[in-house]
């Protein structure tokens, strides 16, 4: 079991993620896209879109630092274990919170506006239940071990267990000493992994590269003297 979880599983999100975000461009660029709502609402959209993707994008930064960078790194720039606990504590659990609350605000809007509701899928339905369940058990495991308990130094085990999976070389050891809250939050980040190449999170992926090399935008002359042929009103037929 253990082999499965922090080997087979880890490799299989991984590859469905990758060769899904494939197919996915391949095969449904036009579906690629957020469907925007924009235009049927815009009151709880202010406050929830920049609380949650904000958020979002803190609480990555966060994992990309704490996960993939060893801990000797930061101590050898000056950051003690102390001082990184604090930050990573304080900055991670307000930025978790931001998230939280972002996406609950996002998920009313998508309750109480009707064409909102009515363009809502199964899969939306299953995407924010998933993502939900990974803030969730991130925030409960960061609280249980480091605020309400007597802190846990996960750059120990799990930062090199997951670098180890991508050096071919996974060390299911380290994994088996980490707290329970940890391994569930792992378990379903990976389940959100492999779900988000079918979701409408894969415009995460997405940058507007070719905005930098797309012709100019051709407009109609406005000016009812500026055409080479004479107007004529839409009923008069052609002669």
């Amino acid at each position: 079991m253990n082999t499965f979880l922090w080997v087979v599983f880890p490799y299989l999100s991984i590859v469905v993620l990758a060769g899904g975000t494939v197919w996915r461009y391949r095969y449904d660029k036009f579906g690629w896209t957020t469907r925007s709502s924009q235009l049927y609402e815009t009151n709880y959209l202010r406050w929830g879109s920049p609380l949650f993707h904000f958020g979002v994008l803190f609480v990555l930064i966060g994992h990309i630092v704490g996960l993939l960078i060893p801990k000797s790194w930061t101590e050898a720039v000056g950051i003690t274990e102390h001082l990184y606990h604090l930050m990573a504590v304080f900055i991670g659990t307000v930025a978790g919170l931001c998230t939280l609350i972002g996406m609950a605000i996002l998920i009313l809007r998508r309750r109480l506006t009707g064409p909102v509701f009515a363009a809502t899928t199964r899969n939306d339905k299953t995407m924010y239940v998933v993502l939900g369940s990974v803030i969730l058990l991130g925030l409960w495991a960061t609280v249980k071990a480091n605020i309400t308990g007597g802190g846990y130094d996960y750059r120990e085990t799990v930062s090199p267990w997951l670098r180890s999976l991508f050096t071919l070389q996974p060390d299911v050891a380290l994994m088996t000493a980490v707290p329970a809250g940890f391994k569930i939050h792992i378990i379903a980040a990976f389940v959100l992994f492999a779900c988000w190449p079918f979701t409408r999170l894969v415009h995460a992926f997405s940058a507007p590269v070719g905005y930098l090399t797309r012709p100019y935008v051709v407009y109609r002359y406005r000016d009812p003297h500026g055409g080479l042929r004479p107007t004529r009103p839409g009923w008069e037929p052609p002669r």
